[in-house]
């Protein structure tokens, strides 16, 4: 049998090129590397897998080596991706930026595998050569700072409230949250701004803020800075410095303000499976083995071992309890599980986890009048196994003193257990010196058989001569009789208890008691609610409310029934009637229909109308929110039988930067500010109403820190004459960071180019590249490429009016040519230009 086909190597196939010339004879291109199955050399957008594990996306540059595309990537990259090259004199000897193509060359058994399909690079290397890091660690070196820069959050709402006899009431709000970032330190101020104008008869006061006049004719205007503070991440002790005005924590002590310095750990900086409590699990496997841990039904980890011993350490931390189910699957066929019981309370950490918080600087009060020493605090938490924790601290100021020590352990299958006590010290404005002792109890237990959660905090009983700092400061001044001026907290005991009923719903009860010494009467509240999910997406709920509270003020009870149906023919809309009834207030009906609409649910709407008993009580109101790219809009109107309210808003951010001014959305602690030069109009994926301004710039509000955050365009919404080379980039942002997510366009037309060497076409396979043309000349940057086809067809995106391409077919210097492109004629409508070009040497 012959073959057209001219003889290769034995059992290989080979694609002549010149049978696509059908008058034969012309010039063709070198096409040897794709009858390997391979691609010419070049730079590539790939995704990155080391041992099967995504390590991430990039460009990677691949050259020609042993008749392979191997991959060009640095020692630092190698080290980035989790291969600890210091164990490796071959590559300890080469510099960070030195290039390595076949990293087998220097790790024993080390392979790279290029599919250009997929465009995923493989890396193999033995487990051996990896360091040891948590599950999803994101490297510290990929921690960004992010651009220096100037943001501004402000929410601006105005309302007129109408009262019938009484007159009207104007009232105008201003949040300004503003902040500048230099390197790895922010700097952020929060400050309100409120005004009250009231006309008409006095009485009335539709404002918190007491209106100066007696007449019934007056206003109130009021500045206030909330907070000024300066803070960084310190990385190499996973902390965050704050140097002004703050808060502590509240974990161990009472939450104390303050302006100061402070110095905590950051548990932001941990990855996911070393954040939170989890326990170690430690076992021996016979033979190389399959660990999987289930809690609670789900399956949360699953890993391969070596034979001998073995240590899980980087366990997500779950539910706050569940014993955890481990099983032993050998490569025998052996199969073995043990039951290791889990459960915590708040204060519990990892084994050998340190938490700490220093603090020191002068107290805030919120109250006029009240005592602000200078003070210092310092706390920790430390785990001695993964069923101790050992924590305590120590608050210090001239009156005052206080030490706390406490334990955390868990009890295997009886739950888990804290108990804390705390001394201290406090002279008060008696003059007289107060001892006394604080004791805390806290419990846990899941009994995931019967789907309970409970929860009991015995929080806390405290002698008569006990101040938490916060108490002993804000006694009134000049304050001699205690009994009156001198209560504090005796006792509080809390329960939580949640109840899963399968089908049947969830019910859910929290309830706390709470005394002072020197007043009569105890604190009470309660509150119960059950929820259930029936057909069709109709939701059901019921809840329940009991609260006493002391000084005799008396008792109020409160029930509530509510259903929530979905409005299919109004798409995202749901109907919602509900009825309450309570011992002060009667009883009252309403009927509510919420919403979204628009393309991107841009909008949320409310109409509501409710009764009261008898008909008394009447009210009604509509509510709508718009969510823009430069900010949110919103507007209300409601009104009672005697009254009318009617209100606007306005919410957004600012952010300046050196490429200029961005608008935004209400932005978070940490944003992410879009660049694509060029871009206008172009949706930003998972954000409703955001998308690139004139410029190609846009601030996706939030994102998570320390962790890698998915910035995606949506291509569908590019102009015709614009064009992506990627339409997702990562980024891993530091507190409060603005991190710049960029994206490489290309402005200019798509162009359908046919290419000739004098009569013949240019070379199937053939590689060119684009370049920009300016006064006859390119300026030496690539701005394109792209690979010709059977008849010299030629595809181009991002082309500007004047441009040169510049073709190969092969490495001899007669194998190249160049040829100008000029879209001055071109149909400026055509959404891909055509045109032809003669390529010449």
């Amino acid at each position: 049998m012959l073959s057209p086909l001219p003889a290769r190597a034995e059992g290989s196939l080979y694609f002549n090129p010149h049978a696509l010339d059908a008058r034969g004879g012309g010039v063709a291109a070198d096409l040897d590397a794709f009858s390997r199955g391979e691609q010419l050399p070049g730079e590539y957008w790939v995704d990155i897998y080391l041992n099967h594990k995504r390590v991430g996306s990039r460009n990677v540059t691949f050259v020609v080596e042993d008749n392979t595309l191997r991959p060009q990537l640095t020692v630092q990259e190698l080290n980035d991706m989790g291969i600890h090259t210091q164990a490796f004199a071959s590559l300890t000897t080469l510099d960070a930026q030195a290039i390595v193509t076949h990293p087998g060359k220097y790790i024993p058994e080390a392979t790279t595998q290029f599919d250009f399909a997929k465009q995923r690079l493989d890396i193999g290397v033995p487990q051996a050569s990896l360091r040891f890091d948590a599950r999803n660690a994101v490297d510290p070196s990929r921690w960004d700072p992010g651009l220096s820069a100037f943001v501004l959050n402000y929410n601006l709402t105005g309302a007129r409230h109408r009262q019938d006899g009484h007159g009207v009431t104007d009232n105008a709000f201003l949040n300004l949250g503003t902040g500048i970032n230099l390197g790895a330190w922010r700097l952020r101020n929060n400050s309100t701004y409120t005004y009250t104008q009231h006309k008409g008869r006095p009485g009335f006061q539709a404002s918190e803020e007491r209106l100066e006049d007696t007449l019934g004719q007056g206003s109130h205007r009021r500045w206030q800075s909330i907070n000024t503070y300066a803070q960084r991440d310190i990385q190499r002790l996973g902390a965050r410095l704050s140097l002004g005005e703050g808060s502590t924590s509240g974990t161990i002590f009472e939450a104390i303000q303050f302006r100061g310095a402070q110095l905590t750990s950051d548990d932001s900086m941990l990855p996911d499976s070393q954040r939170g409590f989890a326990p170690v699990v430690r076992g021996v496997a016979d033979g190389s083995a399959q660990i999987t841990v289930h809690q609670n039904g789900y399956m949360i980890y699953q890993t391969y071992v070596a034979p001998g011993p073995y240590v899980i350490r980087d366990l997500y931390a779950t539910a706050g309890s569940g014993d955890l189910q481990v099983t032993v699957r050998e490569d025998n066929g052996k199969t073995r599980t043990y039951t290791q019981p889990y459960s915590s309370v708040p204060l519990m950490q990892r084994e050998a986890r340190l938490r700490y918080e220093f603090t020191g600087g002068r107290y805030r009060s919120p109250y006029a009048g009240a005592n602000e020493p200078s003070f210092g605090q310092a706390s920790a938490a430390y785990g001695l196994s993964s069923a101790t924790t050992v924590y305590g601290g120590v608050t210090g100021s001239a009156d005052y003193a206080s030490g706390l020590a406490g334990l955390g352990k868990s009890l295997g299958s009886l739950g888990s257990v804290s108990f804390d006590a705390t001394q201290a010290t406090a002279r008060l404005q008696d003059k007289r010196t107060h001892r006394g002792q604080s004791y805390r109890v806290q419990y846990a237990k899941d009994l995931f058989q019967s789907g309970t959660t409970f929860t009991l905090a015995g929080y806390r009983y405290s002698t008569a001569g006990f101040y938490d700092f916060n108490e002993a400061n804000e006694i009134a001044p000049g304050a001699t009789d205690l009994g009156r001026w001198g209560y504090h907290k005796r006792s509080r005991v809390q329960v939580q208890l949640s109840q899963l009923l399968g089908e049947y719903g969830s019910l859910h009860v929290n309830a706390f008691q709470q005394d002072y010494w020197r007043m009569r009467g105890t604190e009470r509240n309660a509150s119960a609610s059950y929820n259930v999910s029936l057909k069709n997406g109709v939701t059901l709920g019921l809840t329940a409310t009991h609260s006493i509270t002391p000084g005799g003020h008396g008792s109020d009870r409160q029930y509530a029934l509510g259903v929530q149906i979905p409005l299919s023919t109004l798409g995202s809309s749901w109907l919602t009637s509900s009825t309450q009834t309570g011992s002060r207030h009667g009883t009252s009906q309403s009927v509510a229909v919420n919403g979204q609409a628009l393309e991107n649910n841009n909008l949320n709407y409310a109409v509501r109308q409710s009764y009261g008993d008898q008909g008394k009580g009447h009210g009604g109101g509509t509510h709508a929110t718009y969510k823009g790219t430069n900010g949110e809009v919103q507007a209300a109107y409601s009104y009672t039988g005697s009254s009318q309210q009617y209100s606007a808003g306005l919410r957004g951010g600012l952010i300046a930067h050196r490429y200029g001014v961005t608008l935004s959305q209400p932005l978070g602690h940490t944003v992410t500010l879009v660049r694509a030069p060029g871009a206008a109009g172009v949706r930003v994926q998972n954000q409703p109403g955001i998308e690139t301004d004139r410029r190609g710039y846009a601030v996706v509000p939030y994102a998570t820190t320390y962790r890698e955050n998915r910035v995606a365009l949506w291509p569908e919404t590019l102009d015709e004459n614009v064009d992506l080379t990627d339409t997702v980039k990562t980024v891993v942002p530091t507190q409060g960071a603005v991190v710049l997510a960029e994206f490489e366009t290309r402005i200019g037309s798509r162009v359908l180019v046919t290419l000739r060497t004098g009569n013949e076409f240019v070379p199937f396979g053939a590689t060119a590249t684009l370049f920009a043309e300016q006064d006859g000349t390119d300026n030496g940057q690539a701005i394109g490429s792209g690979i010709v086809g059977a008849r010299g067809e030629l595809y181009l995106s991002g082309v500007p009016r004047k441009a040169r391409v510049q073709v190969k077919w092969g490495t001899e210097a007669k194998q190249s040519c160049s040829a100008g492109l000029s879209l001055v004629d071109a149909p400026s409508a055509a959404w891909v230009k055509t045109l032809s070009a003669v390529c010449a040497n």
